[in-house]
């Protein structure tokens, strides 16, 4: 193995409260902090890990998106990435139009696996990985919670209904992976200043030949209902009378 893609995406801090624009267009995303998408660190974290375990591999990070996204790729430089390429556009990026621009790169580069996080936490799409396997016309393995690679094929291990699935599949191939797979590293400072060294290639979208495509459009955005209070009770008797006044029993 010669080469492994790790997609990164900006995504809003799992630790940020989100907040809806008052004329519910979206999200407030002025002053937030963004991130790494969670699901993408465990990603990149394996490519990391696959590495180090002695083969001679080289962890291409990639993003798609805003200009200040090179801060979540100087994060994955940071992690432990050999280099890292931006996609840059200010549209709005959709699952089928970023799978395009993974799949001009990947024509470009020649990667041996794409590792992908199985979703994105801003939108919960888990469509990207699908559609760039289907348009690469290569085998994929969906919600890998462990991988192993051998010559030429890898043995992905998912979760499904009934339990735990292992598959093998070919390589060249895309994996999207799970949160059980690994646990990230914790990025060290002396890291975080190597980082600003590594190569970081900003490319335009439309240098790839792929257009922003606009295929949906949010209608609005609501927050959650705001849960109700709790009520106090002395005893089991009276529990159960709340309840079958609320009809719950």
């Amino acid at each position: 193995m010669k080469k492994i893609i790790v997609c990164i995406k900006r995504v809003v801090d799992y630790n940020v409260r989100v907040r809806v624009k008052p004329d519910g267009s979206g999200v407030m995303l002025d002053g937030v902090k963004m991130s790494v998408n969670p699901f993408d660190e465990i990603a990149l974290e394996e490519a990391l890990r696959i590495k180090e375990r002695g083969s001679n591999v080289e962890v291409v990070a990639v993003g798609i998106g805003v200009v200040d996204a090179q801060q979540q790729l100087r994060t994955a430089l940071a992690m432990g990435a050999d280099r890292a390429v931006l996609v840059q556009t200010d549209q709005a990026v959709e699952p089928l139009t970023a799978a395009h621009a993974l799949l001009a790169l990947a024509r470009k580069e020649n990667p041996d696996l794409i590792l992908l996080g199985k979703q994105a936490i801003d939108d919960d799409a888990n469509q990207t990985g699908q559609m760039l396997a289907a348009l690469w016309d290569r085998p994929q393995a969906t919600y890998a919670s462990k991988l192993e690679l051998q010559e030429g094929k890898a043995t992905v291990t998912r979760e499904v209904d009934a339990g735990l699935e292992t598959i093998e599949i070919d390589l060249p191939a895309v994996v999207t992976v799970d949160l059980r797979l690994n646990e990230p590293r914790y990025v060290k400072l002396p890291d975080i200043m190597k980082a600003k060294k590594k190569p970081l290639d900003v490319i335009s979208l439309e240098s790839l030949g792929v257009a922003a495509s606009v295929w949906l459009r949010a209608v609005k955005t609501e927050p959650p209902a705001q849960r109700q209070k709790g009520v106090m009770v002395k005893d089991v008797a009276e529990l159960a009378d709340v309840l079958k006044k609320k009809g719950l029993i």
